[in-house]
This record gives C-alpha cells, structure tokens and sequence, in this order.
C-alpha cells in the first residue's frame, strides 16, 4: 500500500485548502450543473484510507476518470470494512482518515481536474455497541429521547409485556441463562456519573429515574445528605412515558444535572465512591445461586429496553432494520428534523464544493423515496445557490425488474448500473441453449428447479425465519383497519397475516411508490401479486386477498380522517417490507440455491431470463438516451455476486453446454471419494457440488500461481463455498450452522485442489479451464466497451481496469495493486511496440488489453464529452453470416459521431482452436450498416490502432466491413469528426475534466 503525503505536504495551510476549494466552489455556482464523465468507485477503510486514495489520484486522472466514486467514510463501526454501519453521519471516520486528510484528498482531485461522488446511507445506522450516541439515548430515555422520532419504533407492540419498549436483541443464549451466567455485569461510569449494564462489546445504559434502586445500597452503606438529595431527585424526574415537551425537556436537563453531581460526588468523596463500586458489586449474584441474580433481573425489568436472545429477533423486534440485520436500525428520514441532522455534513461538504454527486443506498428501504430525493436536491440547491430540480448529480441504489423503469418524476440522474450490468451481461449469454442448459443442470442435480419457484419458496422462508416480525407490524395494523368496519371485522389475524404473506412472496418487484395517489405501474404490480397469491394459496378466502388489494391501492371505505390515515399509513409501510424480503429472498438466498449459470445470478437479475440477445441491449440503450442518459453504468460493483470477468468467462458455458455436461459428470465420478455421508445424505449435495465446478471455472487464476498464490486462492475459495451454502439456507445457514456439514464441504474443495500429480480431477479441470478463459477474456472485452460507449456514465469498481477474478464480499474487497497497474498504464502510454492492439490481444493473459481498451476510450470521452455526454444513439443493422456475432450501434453529436463493434459468441464463432476473432478469415463479408446520414462520410478511424476505414456498398446496403473493423483487435470503436478536441461549455469549472 503506497503512502501519497509527504510529511511536509502534511503541513498544509488548511485555511489555503479551504480557500482553494471555496474558490472552486464559487467558479461551480455560477456554472450548469456538472455531469460525470467516468468515475472509479474506491473501497475505502482503515486498509485503504484517504491518504491511500490522495495516492492514486494521478494514476486515475492519467486513465481518464472525472470522479473518484468512494464508499461511505462517515465514523462508522470500529473496524468497519464497508462503511455501511454510519454512527455519526456528522464527523468523518477516524479509520479512514481526518478533516484535513479529506482535504488534501479533495485538493488532489481538484489539481487534477477531477470531481468527487459520495456514497451515503440515510436508511440506517449502526446500533447495539456503545458507540451510537442517538441509539444510547433511546436506551436510557425510551419514549421521552430526543431520539426517539429518529428510529422507527413500534412503542405499542402486540405483546402488552413490551409496551413503551423496545427489543434489544443482543444476547447469545436465552435472558435468564445468559443472567444467570454472570454475563451481565452493573457498572458505574464516573467520569458521567452514569450506571450501565455491560454484555460483552454492549453497553445498556440505564434510565436515571432508576438509579435510585443502586443508590438505596449506596446509602445503606453510607450517610451523606448530597447522596440523598440526588437519590431524591432523580426518583422525581419526568417518566418516560411522560411525553410533554415540558416534561420531556425537564427530563434531559435534569438528568443530565444529577448525574454530574453524582460524578462530582463520587469523585470528591472516596467513601461515597467505595459504597457505589460496592452496591453495584452487590448486584452480581453467584452462579450457584439463581435467586442471587434477581435485584439485577428487577433492575433490568424497569428499562426502556426488553434484553432478549438474538434468535427472538426474527419474530419479536420492534424496530425497523435494514433487512434482518439486527444491529442496523432504520432512521425516519422523512422526518425533516432527522433529514436535517442526518445532513448536516454531506450537505456542508457539498456548499464547500468538496462533493460533486452522490449515490444514495438502499432507497427502497425509505418510507417515502420521492420525497427524501427532492428534499435532498431542494436543499443541495439551498446550499449551492443552483435551481432546477437536479442540483447536483445524484443516482439513487435501486433495483429494477427487466420489465419496471425508475419512476420518471424522480429529481435523480438514473439508477447506480445494475440494470445495465444485467443487460449487458445477458447480450453475452448464447439464448438457444436454455433448454440443453436446463437438462445439464437438472440431470445433474436430480431435482426439476424452476426459478420462480425458487424465488417464491426462499421468499416464503424469509418471511417465516428472518423477517417474521416486519410481517407482524403489518399484520397488526391491517387487523386494526379490519376491525374498523362490521363487514370485515371477521377477518382472523392469521388469515390476514397469511394473505399478506402471500403476497409479498409473490411481489413482482422489490416495492411499489403508492403515496396519497396511485400509478398506474403501482397499480398493475399489486393487481399482479394478488392474483397471483390467489393461484398459489387458493385455500385463503378470496374476499381477504380482496380486502388487502383495496388496502393496498387505497380503496378501502374510510369515513374519517384517522382511518384514511390508517390506511394510507399501512400502504406506506408494507412497501417499506417488501424490499428487504425481496432482497433477503433473492439476493441473499435464491441466488445461491439456482445454479443453472451462474453468470446469471447477479444482484438485479433474473436467473429465469437466461440470454437477452442484442435487441434487448439496444431497447435498453434507446430507453435510457431518452429518459435518464446520464445514468450510472456498472458491470463491477462492491456488491455484485460476482466480478465482472468472472461472469464474462462463465457466459461461455453457454456456448459449449455439451463439454460441460461431459466434463461435470466426469469430474463428479473423479470426485465421489472425496464426498461424505452423512446420515445417508451426500456432503457436498449435488446442487453445492455444481456451484462448486462453476466457481471454479470462473475464478481460475489467468496464469499457475506459487504455493503461496495457491495456498491463497485455495482459501478464498473455501471461504466462498461456506459462504454460499449459508446463504442457500439448505443444508447449513447463518443462524443454523451445520458443523458437520461444512467441514465436509470444506473437505471437498481443499481436496479437489490439492496438487498432487495423482489428482486427476485438477489436471482435467484445468485442461477444460483453459478452453473457456480465452473466450471468457474476448467477452469481458465486449462487454467493458459497451459499458464505456452506451448512453449513461461508465463507473469502474477499483481495479477492474485489469482482469479481476473476485467473488462476493469480502473477496471483492481485497486490496488493489495499483503500482502494478500504474506501470502497466506506463507501459502503453510509452507505445512500445509489444503494445500494439494486435499483440496486446495475442497476450491477453496480462490485462493490458482491457487497460488499453479502457485508457483509449476513456480519452477520448475526454476529448468529446458532449458525445457521449449528450450524442444520440443508433442500434446499427448488420448483414452477414456472422451477423448474430456482434452487437453494433453508432452515438452522434452534431458533426461527431462514433460506431461501436462488439463481437458475442465467440466460442461459436471461432470454436476450439487458438484463432483470434480477427480479420476476414472471421468476419467474411460481414457489413455493419451506416445510417443515411453516416454513409457519406469520407473515412472512420480506429481509436484502438489509428486505421481508416472507408464505407463500402452491398447492394442496397453501405457500411463498414466488419473484417477491416476488426483487424486488428477483438473489438472496434471507429470516429469521425472527432479529429480535435471539442470546446466543452464546462470549461469553466474548477474542474472542467468533469464535464
């Protein structure tokens, strides 16, 4: 890892930074909004902070990147490798870097002409440690918290034992065996004069109002009039229940007050302070002796907060989680004085001009998407003094079904690049297979799967094992709004719960945006779902789907005010449901559990959508030039399943569905001794076993590692298998870990990959390995120019510039060598002759084919960003033999206009042998149409090599002949009218290579 700060750049007038980027700042008011022109997305964590990032900021401003993309580096949970877990949105984390070390980072762009996105988390925070000062509150206060309105809380749950407290679900065993342990320990913290409950890494602050149960030891074992007065005086503070904004004032002042005084007691008098250290001793108990716990299980009774087992979770919680995770509790941010607490900084960063876009995660998680988005861009414009709806560019995490569009009155720029990754990835995927790929699979695992039953049956097992108490909530205030009216009344809590059930189990997509009206699209989704659960659960009485359907879509009779709000609180909330158990269910279980191809189970995906053809790509271009042409464009992210080349090399099995049936079965015959039985049940199954060779095909490394690189490899991937059955939740889970079994799994993979010359698994393995990595490397090709070319902003994830075979997180999270990417870049800037194209892509193995391909077209969105930034798009006809072999379309701007040739298929195009897709040997007479207004163009020149290509006429047809095209290198990207760099109207930013 390089260090970027010297140690006298270290020294830095910060008044001279600020003033720097305050200048930028007033240069960008008074200029249009700012659009990437690429960004690069960074990881950044206590492995890769801001000077690290500071860096390799030259690096990327040489390859062409306008913005450095970074994940979230507000403080968030110690050790934290994602950044997702904020628990201060207003400070930055330590790990990462200071102030003054975002400064210098933003100073490095802002030298290099380059801008900066931010990634960040409104849904939720990071809870249940000690280090969330709002979610401490809540513990000690409860309902009378300043914070309380922050969280979404049920303080009213169905079980009357919990009422006015909230579930905290942190214990490893069951309450009265973890208390009866000795696990819970009272303490008093003199520097605030507090008492808390410790467990482990949890502090469990206690209400004041109850301190008076320790102090009555205190003062049995001394006599001091402060003491009692401030027994006293706490026993007389507001209840929490007290919920005047009188009372609830009187409260944290007066608390606050008293528990100083304790500290200063304590302090001041060291037998005041022995008594304390000796009554809260006095609350430990002895493990022999049950009752000697139970002073401390009465204090604990008298919380704000139920300690419960982690496993009552799924059933009991009462506050909202970012999907079933129990130590990321969901914020109100439609809540404008949460909004604004939560904003402070982003938005101070954004007025200082250190931020030029962002990235908002998880918005379907928001009670009210629309609403925060134009909230944040109203008050972005606030604080930059830009109008328009779009005051700064911002991209919003969210997942789309291949039939559903971003709602078009979002004030955002598109969606974060899993629409286009999907799309793209499927152009590569050989669609007349299907069926020979479903019997393969099936065969093999002896089991008919169908993805939609898939997907149903893991969304139905979410619903039941992880995210019962969501389905709860819901349930209690249908049943509310049932028994509101004699006609409905009737209706059973179980019944409703189980047509809701169903419904969500059968939701089309990950949520609807019903508000005080309903669209059109909303409307046909829930339609969708509930007929849908009428075919599946016909048992239920129809007239309940009926009354969920008009509760729904707002129709329910409603003849006063609190029931219409009742109502429209309950359609709110469902959505708010529906995502995670959308995404625990099929990003985080059916993916893992329907192993046809694998390159098809990505996040966004649709595993049941196998291939997608060219038409399907080019729709998706069309659809996205003309409604949101800025989007974000990603093949790699921090999140997909899996890298970008690992998909493009596991497309391939597409095209060769009887080898791999062949070598599958071959290698499972080689592989039965190295399975265990464990009562009577094969380890790994079958279906693990095909996850297994797939993984395997799409990970080998390009070139034979040392032992050391072996060794490495090897567990990275034992890591990922145990990950991955986990997450099938078949044979061993998260929460329901099969010991045996996945030290069987275990067994497996380090066997198969012991090297040994009598493993003749490995040796076939890699001789089938190597015949589908060289197509795996011209499809990545294909699909990273289509990525750099389309409408929208082409993102690359942190050293995906190079061939990156990386699974999962945290395997995707692994540290970047950027001096071996620096001098790669070097290398092809310097033009040596082994960097021609056509030697690059005889010697693919290296990576420098993809930076090449990468750097030039990079350059020249840099040269021409009103091209790519606001130039039309044409799907190109294309006439031939091989014309099912590529994929063609044309950008224009004016004068200037680029063609774009990608090759597919290329093991059906060029079989076995060792051939490039080079040439008219491959492309014959293959004509890639020119529309009207191209066809009098003198001449196209390659960025790739510099050639000059001339139209040519077939027929009727004129165009170019895709063997002149691709010549020289697997892909083509042709200009004309592009000779000299364009004058950019952006030019007149701080950062004008944003533009």
């Amino acid at each position: 890892m390089e260090r970027p700060v010297a140690a006298g750049e270290r020294g830095v007038n910060r008044a001279e930074r600020r003033g720097a980027a305050r200048r930028g700042a007033d240069a960008l008011d008074a200029a249009e909004l700012v659009i990437p022109r690429a960004t690069y997305r960074v990881q950044l964590n206590a492995g890769f902070t801001f000077r690290d990032a500071t860096a390799i900021v030259p690096y990327l401003a040489q390859l062409g990147i306008s913005h450095v993309y970074c994940s979230p580096y507000f403080r968030a949970r110690s050790g934290s490798t994602h950044g997702y877990d904020v628990v201060d949105h207003n400070s930055f984390n330590p790990e990462i870097g200071e102030r003054d070390d975002f400064e210098l980072f933003v100073a490095a762009l802002r030298a290099h002409g380059m801008g900066h996105i931010l990634d960040i988390v409104p849904n939720h925070v990071g809870i249940l440690g000690a280090d969330n000062a709002w979610w401490m509150d809540v513990l000690e206060n409860g309902e009378a918290s300043g914070y309380a309105a922050f969280f979404d809380i049920d303080w009213a749950p169905s079980n009357p034992d919990r009422a006015h407290k909230v579930l905290v679900p942190v214990l490893a065993g069951p309450y009265g065996t973890v208390l009866e342990r000795g696990e819970l320990e009272l303490r008093f913290e003199p520097h605030s004069g507090s008492f808390a409950v410790y467990y482990r890494s949890q502090r469990l602050p206690l209400d004041p109002r109850t301190y008076p149960r320790i102090l009555d030891r205190v003062a049995a074992l001394v006599a001091n009039t402060e003491l009692e007065n401030i027994r006293r005086a706490l026993a007389e503070l507001p209840d929490r229940q007290a919920l005047a904004p009188e009372q609830v004032a009187e409260r944290c002042r007066e608390k606050e007050r008293h528990k100083q005084r304790l500290a200063a007691l304590a302090a001041g008098n060291p037998e005041v302070g022995a008594a304390i250290e000796a009554a809260v001793r006095s609350f430990g108990g002895t493990a022999a002796e049950p009752a000697s716990f139970d002073a401390l299980h009465e204090l604990l009774e008298l919380q704000a907060y139920h300690l419960a087992y982690w496993r009552v979770a799924a059933e009991d919680i009462n506050y909202r989680r970012f999907f079933d995770v129990n130590d990321l509790a969901a914020l109100r941010v439609d809540n404008e004085a949460v909004f604004e607490v939560t904003h402070r900084l982003v938005l101070q960063l954004i007025g200082a001009g250190m931020i030029d876009g962002l990235r908002v995660d998880h918005a379907d998680g928001l009670y009210d998407p629309a609403g925060y988005v134009r909230r944040l861009q109203e008050r972005i414009g606030a604080v930059t003094g830009r109008r328009g709806a779009r005051a700064l560019y911002l991209v919003v995490e969210k997942i789309t079904a291949s039939f559903e569009h971003l709602p078009s009155d979002w004030p955002v720029h598109g969606e974060t690049g899993y629409r286009f990754a999907n799309v793209v990835n499927r152009m590569l995927v050989d669609s007349a297979t299907r069926a020979r790929m479903d019997r393969v699979y099936r065969a093999f695992i002896d089991e008919p799967l169908e993805w939609r039953d898939v997907a149903y049956e893991c969304q139905q097992l979410v619903l039941r094992r992880s995210l019962a108490s969501e389905l709860n909530v819901a349930t209690n205030q249908l049943a509310r709004i049932a028994r509101a009216d004699r006609r409905t009344r009737d209706f059973t809590y179980n019944g409703l719960r189980t047509a809701l059930a169903e419904v969500i189990a059968c939701f089309p997509v990950y949520r609807t945006y019903v508000a005080a009206t309903v669209a059109d699209s909303d409307r046909r989704y829930i339609e969708w779902a509930i007929a849908t659960a009428r075919r599946r659960h016909a048992a239920t009485e129809a007239s309940v789907f009926d009354f969920v359907r008009a509760a729904l879509l707002l129709e329910l009779p409603a003849p006063t005010d609190e029931l219409r709000r009742r109502i429209r609180a309950f359609a709110m909330k469902f959505q708010q449901i529906t995502a995670p158990i959308t995404g625990k269910g099929i990003e985080d279980t059916a993916l893992y559990r329907f192993n046809r191809l694998l390159s098809l189970n990505e996040v966004g995906g649709e595993p049941g959508n196998y291939g997608g053809g060219v038409r399907t790509f080019h729709a998706d271009a069309e659809y996205r030039v003309r409604h949101w042409p800025h989007e974000m464009l990603a093949t790699s992210t921090h999140d997909t399943k899996r890298s970008e080349d690992v998909r493009a090399r596991l497309n391939v099995l597409s095209e060769m569905s009887t080898p791999w049936r062949d070598a599958v079965r071959r290698w499972s015959r080689i592989n039965r001794s190295r399975k265990r039985d464990l009562e009577g049940r094969q380890a790994p199954s079958r279906n693990d076993e095909y996850h297994f060779y797939q993984t395997l095909v799409g990970t080998w490394p390009l070139t034979e590692p040392d032992p050391a690189g072996a060794a490495a490899y090897r567990e990275r991937l034992e890591a990922y298998m145990i990950k991955a059955a986990r997450e099938a939740k078949l044979r061993t889970s998260w929460t329901e870990s099969d010991a045996p079994y996945e030290e069987a799994l275990l067994h497996f993979v380090r066997s198969a990959l012991e090297p040994r010359d009598n493993n003749l698994f490995l040796g076939d393995f890699i001789e089938f390995q190597r015949r589908v990595a060289r197509f795996g490397l011209l499809n990545s090709l294909s699909q990273t120019l289509c990525k750099l070319t389309a409408p929208g902003v082409p993102d690359i994830y942190q050293g995906n510039e190079i061939w990156d075979f990386s699974l999962v997180d945290p395997d995707n999270r692994r540290a970047v060598d950027y001096r071996h990417r620096r001098a790669l870049l070097a290398e092809l800037q310097h033009g040596d002759p082994g960097t021609a194209p056509r030697a690059l892509a005889q010697h693919m193995e290296d990576g420098r084919a993809k930076l090449l391909l990468t750097w030039k077209t990079l350059q020249l969105r840099r040269a021409h960003p009103q091209l790519f930034r606001d130039g039309d798009y044409r799907r190109l006809r294309v006439r031939g033999v091989r014309a099912q072999h590529l994929c063609a379309f044309a950008r224009r701007w004016r004068q200037q206009s680029l063609v774009v040739v990608a090759p597919r298929l290329y093991r059906r195009l060029l079989g076995d042998e060792g051939a490039l897709p080079l040439g008219e040997a491959v492309w014959g007479e293959t004509l890639i149409e020119l529309p009207r207004e191209e066809r009098s163009r003198a001449t196209f020149r390659s960025v790739l090599d510099g050639a000059q290509l001339s139209p040519v006429r077939q027929g009727e047809s004129v165009g170019l002949l895709a063997a002149q095209a691709l010549a020289e290198f697997p892909v083509a990207l042709l200009t004309c009218g592009c000779d000299a760099p364009e004058a950019d109207p952006h030019a007149a930013t701080p950062h004008a290579a944003a533009g």
